[in-house]
């Protein structure tokens, strides 16, 4: 396993097939699986459309298919996989359920669903909105994650358990943040051009909706449950329904 610090994606690579060979050698009757997830597969890259091409289709032509769309994704933009080395490598590093590279990137559907929408944001920006539309709804029939393709999202960023996650149109969310399952970010009605922005570090806890024209500051944590329609400043939690903030010197609140 990579230790605690970020490696580039040949390390990486290099690392998983270590994972697996060691798996495969104590588990031979995983062999099988393990050879086409990982073994039979000449890069990262590779691996991790095979991984997209299982969870979201439901045929092995589907599976094929959207593989093939995601191989396309990461031949034109070689920044999605860098995107998706460090997502994977910040599970290992901070979950403390996690003791490798290798468990997240073939069971969390979370990290896959991060990088199914990866490729369908690929695609939306490149004008193929029906096609990016497509794997967000098979996103969301699978891996119960719906993120719109025009949503920004960073990087090294964790969605822990990952069922029932909405993100709409237009959110914004930054590096190293950390969704909990049941959140929802979406816009209001009646501001329908205005979306949340996420900040660097925030944690949305189990079941926090996050709704129309607000910010949420760097390193803010947002308690579960909690309805968030006003912005959060930096490092503060927002608990409740209405949420308040606590822990919040520019509220006023101990810090």
């Amino acid at each position: 396993m990579i230790q605690n610090a970020i490696a580039p994606v040949d390390q990486l690579w290099g690392s998983l097939r270590r994972e697996a060979e060691s798996v495969l050698a104590n588990d031979p009757l995983f062999g099988a699986s393990l050879s086409s997830a990982i073994l039979d597969h000449a890069d990262f890259g590779r691996a991790l459309a095979h991984q997209i091409g299982e969870r979201l289709g439901k045929t092995a032509d589907d599976h094929e298919l959207f593989a093939r769309v995601a191989r396309e994704a990461f031949h034109a933009a070689p920044d999605l996989i860098d995107a998706a080395s460090l997502d994977l490598q910040s599970i290992a590093i901070h979950d403390p359920a996690t003791k490798g590279l290798l468990p997240p990137l073939l069971n969390f559907k979370g990290y896959v669903a991060l990088q199914a929408w990866r490729v369908s944001s690929w695609l939306w920006r490149h004008e193929r909105t029906d096609l990016a539309l497509l794997l967000q709804s098979l996103s969301s029939d699978s891996l119960q994650v719906s993120i719109h393709p025009s949503a920004s999202i960073g990087t090294s960023v964790f969605l822990d358990h990952a069922t029932g996650i909405i993100a709409g149109a237009f959110a914004v969310i930054g590096d190293e943040v950390t969704i909990l399952q049941n959140v929802t970010i979406g816009r209001k009605q009646a501001m329908p051009g205005r979306a949340p922005r996420i900040g660097r570090g925030v944690l949305l806890s189990t079941g926090a909706t996050i709704l129309g024209d607000v910010r949420i500051g760097d390193f803010a944590k947002i308690g579960a449950g909690a309805l968030i329609e006003q912005d959060v400043p930096a490092g503060c939690t927002a608990v409740g329904m209405p949420a308040r903030l606590v822990n919040c010197a520019e509220a006023g609140l101990p810090a």
